[in-house]
């Protein structure tokens, strides 16, 4: 078994797993308010992009992927005013994910990487908690590489890492270069540039988009996206999938790294 999607497998396929060999990787996705161009499933996309993007690195490196299905029910309180999101409390998240990483540790499968693409700061925690927490127990391990630091926030793009960042430039690409039917293609040419730094605006106090400048729920430059960048960056998203695991399987343990995208601030948003 190269690369399987779980939910596609009979129970039998998975009784026969080599599972000291098999990683698995968890996409993590919202359902959340993504302009009026993008679909409420957009992290969810991003995150499949993702996980499959680094499955396939990993399966050149002699490892067995499995790939979980996608969760798309997380903390999304910035987005919540919003008709169609959907927001869960952080505590019930973190408690999911640690609870999906013990059942498959019980199962042999050990691994369980994360392919997160939703940054709400109550999603962040959530994950955050749920790494320290697996980390003290010894039958599991939970690697989260957290795009919204350093190393890996530094290898994304411009408009990423201003954190004017939300259904804009970045997060379109992907999602024209994984599923471009989903875009709304004549409303996001269109769509006036929103440079506001979602980052900037959490520093200072605003919980929400509207508070933060985002009163059609996107921040960025929609209307310059590409697919060009959008294949390059599911690249560059799998490449770090790929070096967080190997990290952590070479003895780094779980992906706990704390440091800010740059020295003031977090990209957060």
């Amino acid at each position: 078994m190269p690369i399987a999607t779980l939910a596609d497998m009979t129970w039998e396929e998975v009784d026969t797993l080599d599972r000291r060999r098999t990683v698995a990787i968890l996409p993590v996705g919202a359902i959340e308010a993504h302009g009026p161009h993008l679909p409420l499933g957009t992290d969810g996309i991003i995150a499949e992009a993702m996980a499959h993007a680094g499955a396939a690195r990993l399966h050149a490196r002699g490892y067995h992927v499995l790939i979980l299905p996608r969760i798309d029910y997380t903390p999304a309180s910035f987005a919540a005013a919003f008709p169609g999101t959907i927001s869960l409390p952080g505590e019930i998240f973190t408690q999911q994910i640690v609870s999906l990483v013990r059942a498959l540790a019980r199962q042999g499968i050990e691994t369980t990487v994360i392919a997160n693409s939703h940054f709400d700061p109550e999603n962040l925690s959530a994950l955050r908690h749920a790494v320290k927490t697996i980390f003290t127990d010894s039958a599991a391990r939970l690697v989260f590489p957290d795009l919204t630091r350093k190393p890996w926030a530094l290898r994304l793009t411009d408009e990423f890492k201003s954190g004017a960042c939300h259904a804009g430039q970045y997060e379109g690409s992907i999602v024209l270069a994984a599923k471009p039917e989903a875009v709304r293609a004549s409303i996001q040419s269109e769509l006036p540039d929103n440079p506001r730094s979602l980052t900037r605006a959490m520093r200072e106090g605003h919980t929400t988009f509207e508070a933060a400048g985002g009163p059609r729920a996107y921040f960025g430059f929609p209307s310059m996206a590409s697919e060009e960048e959008g294949h390059d960056t599911i690249a560059t998203l799998g490449e770090i999938i790929e070096e967080a695991t190997l990290e952590a399987l070479n003895g780094a343990g779980a992906d706990t790294r704390d440091e800010p995208a740059s020295e003031n601030e977090e990209r957060d948003a």
